[in-house]
């Protein structure tokens, strides 16, 4: 049986990459479409120094990803089908390579790399590893279905776990155990959800978020429609380490978007919890904080996105209900809106940061970009316009609470606008 044989007879892709090194007597390197390591030749210790990098690290190094991507060579790849020679890139540490797709119902899913170091490949030889890559593409594909099928057990569970599917933990640790599922012992959910369809591209540039935070630390994510779930995974000992964790997940997505994208997403945390028995609680606690922000549309960084820090925002929707219901109207808060819309004044806003930031003149001035002194003036306009007692921490909190409602609501404020009339 010649080489050729031998190696399109196996079912073993590491195997096969074995017989083509002895074969050709080089280095190969096998990856998966998205350059992640899949197999190498085990009995080769010639590997230049990136090779080296993407057999530790488990993927090519991303400089030179680019590099293959800027020179044309990943487009090229998948319009050919016949090997192709890559000159070395000898400041980073890339030797002269042959190169060719392995390919799966004419898709590629795959790179076959050749280290072709002091002696170029012969015709025959070239021949070889063009017969072969077919044979290539279909281990790889099988090799990541068997992934995606325990990828998708594992998937099957967790939402089996968030909707309450399970009769007994017991029965679930043991079907955890087949799927090779490790289920967190403290955890928060957090949901990220987009404003609208139009932005779900959205949620591909969060999965690379996920992708790099999960090199680090342990967290699973599920994906929706419109929305990924998010699995934060604490140290069992650490109390609030999931929360945390959540926390410096949401500043990385931040700092990866522009502002104006990362304010497409309603985000929610729910609280932590170290008994999988409340993992739909917490699942629903993050839910609840992006329905309320969509009830109100606030503002950028103004609601809490945690459901342990929401709370009056938990019962807006029921007094917005209730108030338009009973027709109630503040009538202190609508001589502020005549004064805004008579003389352009910008009163009822003021009360609101003045509010949020607990009546402190320096935060509420900054927030505003406004002189502490013009901010006391406004003060005094709206102490002389309305009855607000602002030593009453009750009217306090009860204004506040009308403040968010009409400012977020647009039927609700222009309820209040006709009011005034």
């Amino acid at each position: 049986m010649d080489a050729k044989e031998r190696i399109l007879q196996t079912e073993d892709i590491h195997k096969a990459t074995d017989l083509i090194t002895t074969e050709l007597g080089k280095p190969v390197i096998i990856e998966n479409k998205n350059f992640e390591l899949v197999a190498y030749s085990s009995m080769s210790e010639d590997f230049d120094q990136t090779q080296q990098k993407t057999i530790l690290s488990k993927k090519c190094p991303v400089f030179i990803i680019d590099r293959l991507k800027k020179e044309g060579i990943v487009q090229q790849l998948e319009r050919a089908s016949d090997p192709i020679r890559v000159h070395p890139i000898e400041e980073l540490g890339f030797h002269q390579r042959v190169v060719i797709a392995a390919k799966h119902l004419g898709h590629t899913v795959g790179y076959v790399w050749v280290q072709e170091s002091d002696q170029w490949m012969e015709k025959d030889e070239l021949a070889l590893l063009e017969e072969v890559s077919l044979h290539l593409g279909q281990l790889i594909n099988r090799l990541y279905e068997k992934v995606n099928a325990k990828e998708n057990r594992k998937e099957e569970l967790l939402w089996q776990l968030l909707h309450h599917e399970y009769g007994s933990e017991s029965q679930l640790r043991h079907d955890a155990s087949l799927a090779k599922l490790d289920l967190p012992e403290r955890y928060s959910v957090v949901v990220f959800s987009v404003t609208s369809p139009k932005y779900n591209n959205l949620l591909d540039y969060l999965q690379e978020t996920v992708l790099r935070f999960k090199k680090h630390r342990r967290l699973y994510y599920l994906t929706s429609e419109f929305q990924m779930v998010l699995i934060m995974e604490g140290r069992k000992s650490e109390r609030f380490s999931s929360r945390d964790l959540a926390r410096d997940f949401i500043d990385a997505v931040k700092n990866d978007l522009t502002a104006e994208s990362f304010y497409h997403f309603l985000i929610g945390v729910g609280k932590e919890y170290s008994s999988l028995y409340y993992m739909r609680k917490s699942f629903l606690e993050a839910l609840e904080v992006i329905e309320t922000a969509n009830f109100i549309s606030p503002r950028p960084e103004t609601m809490p996105r945690e459901f342990s820090k929401l709370g009056i925002y938990r019962y807006l929707a029921a007094l917005y209900e209730k108030n338009s219901s009973e027709d109630y109207y503040s009538e202190d808060l609508l001589s502020l809106m005549k004064n805004d819309s008579e003389k352009q004044s910008n009163l009822l806003r003021t009360l609101e940061v003045y509010l949020g930031h607990n009546g402190k003149v320096k935060k509420t001035a900054e927030k505003m970009f406004i002189h502490p002194n013009t901010l006391n003036y406004r003060i005094k306009q709206i102490q002389d316009l309305t009855n607000i007692d602002f030593g009453d921490f009750n009217m306090k909190a009860y204004l506040y609470t009308e403040l968010l409602l009409i400012n977020n609501v647009d039927s609700y404020y222009q309820r209040y606008k006709s009011a005034s009339l």
